[in-house]
């Protein structure tokens, strides 16, 4: 997922992370079940009886085979309560991108147009409250769980677009921009903890990619709606109050959606945990999954009792290490920088539109979210950050290149468009929707939230220095030095994800907890 929220000026921004103890032979699938070719060779005992068998009788372990191949649609029963909970990062995309454009709207009714200070306040305000947010969140989740933080976190998000939506003064908007982002901050924590516990093991990385599929078509839609915006001067309070319906939505809609059944079983509810399973993952999952769940809980005991100087000990202090340093990386790489410049860059050629600029970045970052949907749980976290960062890297040296080189201005203006897209696509399909997810799979059940909400605070806290700093740093040393530095610390990423970086695809949270565990002395 996946988190960036520019602040000079507003500006949409995206995010926005082993070896298997048992190997299964099972006949390839694609993701949503279709029959992939398959490479496996069956070896007979002789050649003779490879050439006597008759091709019109079929083995009946291969034709059962070929039927769970053909009915392979393990993602299907997990897809709408992801789906619901996907919703969160699409309030996160919209509210992103409704500062885009109508920012100088309201600045010029509510009496502080050309005041840079205050402009700016309006939209910091909005990471003040995301970063209270996050800090309140893992605790939140420990005493309520997921279904019902989502339905208290509802109330902040809908009250703060009504309030901005009617805002008469300064005070007002600052006031719904704080609860707006308050919000906002406990979503992005807990909408990673919730598809992370509650898909299967082999769709979670996959699934886990609909929160930032999410958060794009949040931010193109705002923008959409934001057109208007560029003639009606009072259009920016019908797209707050707009806002405030996906809320609505979302506290409906996790009415009928399941409980974590990892929470349930820490809170002594094991039928309900086992009615979820059943219902999720399928019937032959239960005994298994119930039996690594309270085999953790005897270990650790419940997460209700953790304190957050556990988040000192190991090996909740390795992991919250791991968390804190992907998002430094991951904002310190310049996402946000790249997307402040992308509309001035894409003015280079011609298009003037900010909207329209705004809008081939979101589709970009679109594209990167589908692919890495489809190559999560294929390719693997650890393998797609690492591309991403590398990825990343290469895009900001050939933009470095295109502004330095002595070349034609046209070509450098479209060398430089073609890093800015690259850029964005290659974070879209590692380094944005990774990040988040890989902190809850490599997190222990009894400090996942603590340790998400530590991770998800050191990001808003970068989010906000970054933003703070990139300006002054062009002026000093110009883009091209700063474009640099972003490459320099992709590079950096890349081999920070090499080394610190456990492989979690197809491993349940539980056997990723064990795996992690430091071995007692006998």
């Amino acid at each position: 997922m996946w988190l960036a929220t520019a602040l000079h000026p507003p500006v949409p921004l995206f995010l926005t992370s082993h070896p298997c103890a048992k190997v299964f032979h099972k006949p390839q699938t694609s993701r949503f079940g279709f029959p992939l070719p398959s490479l496996k060779l069956r070896v007979s005992a002789t050649k003779k009886q490879l050439q006597s068998r008759r091709p019109d009788k079929e083995d009946p372990l291969n034709q059962e085979k070929d039927d769970d191949q053909s009915s392979d649609v393990g993602w299907l029963p997990s897809f709408p309560h992801v789906l619901v909970a996907s919703m969160s990062n699409f309030l996160f995309g919209y509210h992103i991108g409704v500062m885009n454009g109508p920012i100088v709207s309201i600045a010029r009714e509510l009496g502080f147009e050309g005041d840079p200070i205050l402009e700016g306040l309006v939209v910091s305000i909005f990471i003040a409250g995301a970063f209270i947010g996050s800090m309140s969140c893992g605790p939140l989740v420990d005493k309520l769980g997921c279904r019902r933080t989502f339905q208290v976190d509802t109330i902040p998000l809908i009250l703060g677009a009504i309030v901005s939506g009617q805002a008469n003064s300064l005070n007002e908007i600052l006031l719904g921009r704080f609860l707006v982002g308050l919000g906002i901050g406990v979503n992005t924590v807990l909408v990673p903890i919730y598809i992370s516990e509650v898909a299967p093991t082999n769709y979670r990385g996959s699934l886990g990619t609909l929160s930032q599929i999410g958060t794009c078509l949040g931010i193109i839609l705002s923008l959409c709606l934001g057109i208007p915006a560029e003639h009606d001067p009072h259009w920016w309070r019908t797209m707050f109050y707009i806002a405030s319906v996906p809320g609505f939505i979302l506290t409906l809609g996790m009415q009928f959606t399941v409980e974590s059944p990892r929470w349930l079983c820490r809170v002594g509810n094991i039928k309900d945990a086992e009615t979820v399973i059943r219902n999720l993952w399928g019937d032959s999952e239960v005994d298994k999954a119930i039996e690594e769940i309270q085999s953790i809980i005897k270990n650790d005991g419940t997460d209700v009792n953790s304190r957050w100087l556990e988040l000192l000990e190991e090996p909740h202090s390795r992991v919250a290490f791991i968390g804190g340093a992907l998002f430094v990386l991951q904002q310190f790489a310049g996402i946000n920088g790249v997307l402040y410049f992308s509309s001035l860059t894409f003015q280079d050629v011609g298009i003037s539109s900010g909207a329209l600029a705004s809008l081939f970045v979101g589709l970009t970052n679109f594209a990167g979210a589908l692919c890495a949907y489809y190559f999560m749980d294929t390719q693997g976290r650890k393998r797609l950050v690492i591309g991403s960062y590398l990825g990343m890297a290469i895009s900001m040296f050939l933009i470095v290149f295109a502004i330095n080189s002595p070349i034609d201005e046209d070509f450098s203006h479209n060398l430089s468009i073609l890093g800015t897209l690259m850029y964005i696509f290659t974070f879209a399909i590692g380094a944005g929707p990774v990040t988040g997810l890989i902190i809850p799979e490599l997190s222990s059940s009894r400090t996942r939230g603590k340790i998400m909400s530590f991770s998800f605070s050191v990001h808003w806290v970068c989010n906000f220095m970054v933003g703070l700093l990139f300006l002054d740093l062009v002026e000093r040393f110009g883009v091209g030095a700063v474009y640099a530095g972003f490459g320099s610390v992709s590079v950096a990423s890349a081999f920070f994800a090499y080394y610190f970086l456990v492989e979690t695809k197809g491993r349940s949270l539980e056997e990723i907890e064990m795996s992690l565990k430091p071995k007692r002395e006998s």
